[in-house]
């Protein structure tokens, strides 16, 4: 494991607005008001989301006038790196964010065969209290901003770009609920989905949710193209409540029947998120009571034997245990992959991302 640690910046006292809060046709206006012709809007828009500059002066194409207008308007960064953890495979590659407020998050980016797959957060913190879960140990502190998302995209994105390569796949599963800040997470997706900016393709975004009901039905309505992931865990309440407390609210029959409108109404496969616990939910019983909830239906099951954190005792199943869960699975009819785990060693895998010290004060 190697660490990297960068310079601490301390947040600025008075905040401007983050270019990346704001979509191209708000951009368009304020050239407008600025008295700027119209092409001037795409020339920034390109520069941000296609050259990913990070500052005012990358912007050559630009008149220096303009260039100090947009930064003495925008701030143009929002995320401080100020630490980064390298797996011992060199594959796995973990950062910690400082925010302009002193918050902060984790992010992570993994290179394996040919895929460049991201992980980034929706929240610093999460308040849905996942027993098993790193991020709802340490408690909420607040939703990111669409830009503060886009951000660890585009972060990644430039490290990418200077070897050559580039993101293939983003997937919301780090820090937070992504349905419990909704408005931010999709105008982040939408920003960088963008045809004329970065052009990231619907699908190769995935959104993974402890079960927030009316935020899948929204979603659903809303007919995106954007992969949905549950994390379930548990196939009757009372053990799935012990351990996601969400489910004392929205319960399963809830859940589920959510899930298969969303199935009905897109079309699209919804996959199912199963962290193997051993002797809590990976028993024969549990396996043929999902294989029987499940089947039928258009999805898929992904097992995660469960990555360690401090503060549950938990230990993850066997690998035997976890090729009978998914043979159970398989005899349903069901797909089911069992996940490599990657990262471990720097607490990068599903459900270990946490900061362990930040001055900042739980909500």
């Amino acid at each position: 494991m190697e660490v990297e640690d960068f310079p601490r910046i301390e947040p600025a006292s008075n905040q401007k607005a983050s270019i990346y809060n704001i979509g191209f046709d708000e951009l368009k206006s304020v050239c407008e008001n600025w008295g700027e012709p119209a092409y001037r809007a795409k020339q920034i828009w390109e520069g941000l989301y296609k050259q990913y500059f990070s500052e005012p002066d990358m912007f050559s194409t630009l008149p220096k006038g303009l260039r100090v207008k947009l930064g003495n308007t925008y701030r143009f960064t929002s995320l401080y790196p100020e630490a980064t953890l390298l797996s011992d495979d060199r594959n796995t590659e973990k950062t910690l964010f400082r925010l302009t407020d002193d918050r902060a998050i984790e992010a992570v980016l993994m290179k394996y065969d040919n895929r460049r797959t991201v992980c980034i957060s929706s929240q610093s913190g999460c308040a849905m209290g996942c027993v098993f879960c790193a991020t709802g140990q340490m408690g909420y502190y607040r939703n990111l901003t669409s830009g503060e998302i886009v951000e660890q995209i585009l972060y990644y994105q430039r490290e990418l770009s200077s070897s050559g390569e580039k993101i293939s796949n983003i997937v919301i599963m780090g820090m937070g609920e992504p349905l419990h800040n909704y408005d931010a997470t999709m105008a982040a997706i939408d920003r960088m989905n963008d045809k004329d900016g970065s052009n990231i393709g619907a699908r190769r975004f995935t959104i993974s949710t402890v079960g927030l009901v009316p935020g899948i039905r929204r979603f659903t309505n809303e007919r995106r193209q954007v992969n949905l992931a549950i994390s379930l865990h548990a196939i009757d309440d009372d053990l799935r409540t012990s351990m996601l407390p969400i489910n004392k609210k929205y319960p399963l029959s809830e859940l589920l029947s959510a899930c298969w409108a969303y199935t009905e109404t897109t079309r699209r496969r919804i996959t199912f998120e199963w962290a193997l616990i051993k002797g809590v939910n990976d028993t024969v019983e549990q396996a043929h009571k999902l294989g029987k909830q499940l089947k039928g239906h258009l999805c898929h099951v992904n097992i995660i034997p469960l990555n360690p954190t401090q503060q549950y005792k938990g230990s993850p199943s066997t690998k035997s245990t976890a090729r009978d869960f998914q043979r159970i699975l398989m005899g349903y009819g069901i797909s089911c992959t069992i996940r490599i785990r990657r990262g471990i060693d720097i607490q990068a895998g599903c459900g270990q991302l946490a900061i362990q010290h930040t001055s900042t004060t739980k909500v």
